[in-house]
């Protein structure tokens, strides 16, 4: 069985025991988290709009840091900046359709 979720403004094709990295969550580690479903699958049955999806934080932490770095010819302007984006680590429990 599948779900499709949303959270953080993104789409995510889950299964029950699957690990994913969402944009960060208020919900410390060890707390269980529900996600709404777009739509659930299983052997060629889909239901749109209907269950939930049950999870656990397992960490939050923050990714690898990336450099954004500004340029502009003959202007001697350069700039470099760092940035390092928070996330949840989730651990999908159940599926309820």
């Amino acid at each position: 069985m599948y779900a499709v979720i949303v959270t953080g403004g993104k789409q995510y094709k889950v299964s029950e025991g699957d690990t994913i990295y969402v944009e960060k969550l208020n919900a410390e580690d060890g707390a269980e988290v529900s996600f709404e479903t777009l739509m659930t699958g299983d052997e060629g049955k889909v239901s749109i709009g209907k269950g939930s999806v049950k999870g656990k934080v397992v960490k939050t932490g923050k990714q690898k840091k990336i450099l954004v770095f500004k340029f502009k010819a003959k202007k001697n302007y350069r700039r470099r900046q760092g940035h390092r984006q928070p996330y949840t680590k989730v651990v999908i429990e159940k599926i309820e359709a």
